[in-house]
């Protein structure tokens, strides 16, 4: 297994520009594809039809060059107002099955999106690259270490463009981050916090019942354990270990894949989690939680906290704006990287970057800062770009992958009561822990499997 060390990184970013680092191709004005001829545009299918995948489906229909043939989820109830919308805006109204795989039987599509809930994320991909679709897939990429790294062997095997849906690697702003550490002009760099914090109260567990008319409960719960239908598992599955591993790997990822793009790292020598579910209810994942990091030459922290409703995520107004930075010490979903020169302030999804040196008796110094805007057309624009060209996207599946190790590892430590975990590098194997190698990899039942050799 190949990877890039933190020094490898530094000093080929030196030595490369800013466009060419990464080997961008962006189009501004992602609009302008909407001339394109029938016949050259990407045909879609999306897999799963909930809020994300309806923003995710009508953001590409509206960009003009790409057409949705089908539209699949568990609950029949979504189709119909999902085609109408996407009729409006395509001209014709996409297919609604429930059963993803008579998308991916379909010849004429080019690409699926998969915005299903996270334990669906692995095999819908899978299984997409095996049927010779490129896929567009939400994050978290995995639900767990094994399952990540049989995405990318996936992709690597049949040929496919597999984009995670971490927006912010196709930000400008950020990749000039990226230029400006690698630079040293943050100085030596040994420390970076990564913050998660919003409001998203605990909740009571209802009984188990049948499903509601219309929903295939069989289907969408898939790889996880057999069970009854609940309506709380349903509904507030980022919370449960069958389905998911909380905020960390819910909106925690954004922040994660952001710093380790800017600061160059891959795989982690060591990682602690502590935490606790302080408030009462029924889920299993913390609301109050901290991962500790150990690189070669840095420390990292994740810190999240989920009972604080005055930190603000960035705002619209902010996101949209060229001018407007978040106010940082009340900005839920900031990075802070340390360096002997000064100190950086990153906020994803548009929130740009500040460096501030050494203030005065009372006023804080700012020395340099780069604003940008939401990266979410761009995002999909890179997608689009990368099946015509046949080149790697900004967002490739290795680098979601490495990303949510640090989610996985973390989620890992934190069941075993706070374990220290030692990494193997070139396995991604926990070392010398058969306890933490258990969650390493689910039990998958029948028929929804990932197979050793995909």
């Amino acid at each position: 297994m190949t990877t890039i060390r933190r020094r490898e990184f530094l000093a080929k970013s030196r030595n490369l520009g800013v466009g060419a680092a990464v080997g961008w191709t962006i189009l501004r004005n992602a609009g302008s594809a909407r001339g394109t001829p029938a016949n050259e545009k990407i045909v879609l299918g999306l897999i799963g039809a909930g809020g994300r995948g309806t923003n995710l489906a009508m953001d590409f229909a509206a960009r003009g060059d790409c057409h949705f043939a089908a539209v699949s989820d568990c609950d029949s109830g979504r189709f119909a107002n999902l085609a109408q919308s996407l009729a409006k805006v395509q001209g014709a109204a996409p297919q609604g099955v429930q059963d993803f795989q008579k998308v991916l039987d379909d010849p004429s599509v080019d690409a699926v999106v998969v915005a299903t809930p996270d334990h669906w994320h692995a095999l819908a991909t899978i299984r997409a690259c095996q049927a010779g679709k490129h896929v567009y897939v939400e994050k978290p990429p995995s639900h767990n270490c094994w399952e990540g790294r049989k995405m990318v062997e996936a992709a690597r095997k049949y040929d496919r463009v597999v984009q995670v849906g971490t927006q912010n690697r196709s930000a400008p702003y950020n990749l000039a981050a990226r230029q400006y550490i690698a630079d040293g002009k943050l100085g030596k760099v040994h420390f970076c916090r990564i913050y998660n914090q919003k409001d998203w109260p605990n909740f009571p567990m209802a009984p188990d019942s049948d499903p509601p008319s219309g929903f295939d409960w069989d289907r969408w719960n898939g790889p996880a354990p057999e069970a009854r239908y609940n309506p709380t598992h349903h509904r507030n599955w980022h919370h449960f270990w069958r389905y998911s591993s909380g905020d960390i790997i819910n909106d925690g990822i954004h922040q994660i894949d952001l710093a380790r793009f800017v600061l160059g790292l891959d795989y982690p020598k060591s990682v602690y989690c502590t935490g606790a579910r302080f408030e009462p209810g029924a889920a299993e994942s913390p609301d109050t939680q901290v991962a500790v990091y150990d690189f070669d030459d840095m420390v990292v922290t994740f810190e999240l906290t989920l009972y604080t409703p005055y930190m603000l995520k960035i705002s619209p107004l902010i996101r949209q704006a060229t001018d407007k930075y978040p106010y940082w010490p009340q900005c839920a979903t900031r990075i802070e990287i340390y360096g002997s020169e000064g100190l950086m302030y990153l906020g994803r999804h548009g929130g740009g970057w500040q460096v501030f040196i050494r203030p005065g008796l009372q006023d804080g110094v700012l020395k340099d800062q780069v604003k940008g805007l939401f990266p979410d057309p761009e995002h999909k624009e890179d997608f689009c770009q990368a099946i015509r060209s046949r080149r790697m996207p900004n967002a490739d599946i290795l680098e979601g992958h490495l990303s949510v190790l640090m989610a996985h590892y973390a989620t890992i430590s934190y069941r075993l009561g706070g374990t220290k975990l030692l990494i193997d590098r070139d396995t991604e194997q926990i070392i010398d822990n058969p306890e933490a190698m258990k969650y390493f990899k689910r039990e998958y039942r029948k028929p929804y499997e990932i197979e050793e050799n995909v």
